[in-house]
Order: structure tokens, then C-alpha cells, then sequence
């Protein structure tokens, strides 16, 4: 791993993860997880100040960056559920079958390089019953707007630790082995449109 991805990246990533537009976006799904949390791709933690710790027993926090899970480690003091971090890939979940309530995956499924592989991992450990609740970027509904995602995509995953800016979202959800059961999307004000359309809601 070179300087760009030690210093350069997770700066990057935490300021724009951290974006008003996205914040306002985690605020709408993060409440919905319950029980026994994995969270796939925790990055910086951003997430840790929206779940209801009246509603959630346990997190696992799933990054395999060493610098992104120091940052969440900052976010983390105060809380009042137990976490305990991951540091392995999305594709190597290392729980038991059937130990989750819920999987619950923000703008990460654009950055695993076998995000098929990685989902069907998230439907091993759900419990019966247990939901993948989702908020992500993806494929855009207008052909132009998926013009410059195509053009874009090569140099964004270079600089954007492997961001896919277009990925068909539902289709990926589908292909893991899901239903789902409701999704709302649109366009993020204030984004860049190539990488503003977002997908969220739950399956089963």
C-alpha cells in the first residue's frame, strides 16, 4: 500500500463520506437497523451516530483499512452499544451462518471489486427473517448523465478507492441472492450527478 492510500485516501474519503448531502441520507437508513448489526465497509464511522441504541444490541463494523478504522475508532467513543471491528474484506465475512438481524451496507458496494461474491456473504449471515438495509450511489436513470459515468469510472477508481460510480444497484441486490422489499431513489442536491443518484431501502 502506497502514501496515497495511507494518508491521502481516508482523508479524502471521510470528507466526502461526510458530505451534507450523504449525512442527511445516513440519518434516513441507519435507524432502521436493529439487533445484531454487520455493517459492511464502516470506513470512518460515520454511521455510528444514527443508530438507536434502544433498538440495537451489538455492531459489527466491517473495514479492512486500518486507517479508515481508526478514524471510526474516534467516532465510536460514547456509544452505547458494544462494536467490535472487522478487518477483513466484504467478500471474507468471518461470521457464522444465520448470525445477523440485520447487514447494512452505505456507499460501499460501489468500491467491492466481487460485490456479487460479497452479497450473497451478507445473505449467509442473516437470520431468517433479518433485512439488508441499503443507501448507495449507482447507475443513473438518464443515458447521458450514464455517458459520463462510463467516461468517468476508469480515473474515479483510481483516486476513489475503487469507486464504480455507475453500478446497476437493484440488479447487484438481486443477483446476491435478495428481494426487495421497497427502495426509494433520486439525485443528491448539491453532488455531482455522475456520482449523485442514490438508491436506499431494505430486502430480504
Amino acid at each position: 500500500m502506497g502514501f496515497y492510500e495511507r494518508r491521502i485516501l481516508p482523508w479524502l474519503l471521510d470528507a466526502a463520506m461526510s458530505a451534507k448531502p450523504i449525512t442527511y441520507q445516513r440519518k434516513k437508513v441507519v435507524p432502521l437497523a436493529q439487533g445484531r448489526v454487520l455493517e459492511i465497509g464502516m470506513g470512518a464511522g460515520q454511521n455510528l451516530a444514527f443508530y438507536d441504541p434502544a433498538k440495537v444490541q451489538h455492531v459489527w463494523g466491517l473495514e479492512p483499512s486500518a486507517e479508515m478504522r481508526e478514524r471510526a475508532m474516534r467516532r465510536a467513543k460514547g456509544i452505547n452499544f458494544s462494536l467490535e471491528f472487522l478487518d477483513l474484506k466484504a467478500e471474507e465475512i468471518p461470521l457464522a451462518d444465520k448470525s445477523a438481524d440485520t447487514v447494512l451496507v452505505t456507499y460501499t458496494l460501489c468500491t467491492i471489486p466481487e460485490v456479487v461474491k460479497a452479497l450473497k456473504g451478507m445473505r449467509r449471515v442473516l437470520k431468517p427473517g433479518g433485512r439488508l438495509i441499503f443507501c448507495e450511489h449507482g447507475k443513473a436513470p438518464d443515458a447521458n448523465v450514464r455517458k459520463w459515468q462510463d467516461r468517468i469510472t476508469p480515473v474515479w477508481k483510481v483516486i476513489g478507492g475503487g469507486c464504480h460510480v455507475g453500478r446497476a444497484i437493484p440488479e447487484l441486490i438481486r443477483e446476491g441472492g435478495f428481494e426487495i422489499e421497497k427502495m426509494e431513489t433520486m439525485y443528491l442536491p448539491g453532488t455531482p450527478r455522475f456520482a449523485g443518484y442514490n438508491y436506499w431501502g431494505s430486502a430480504k
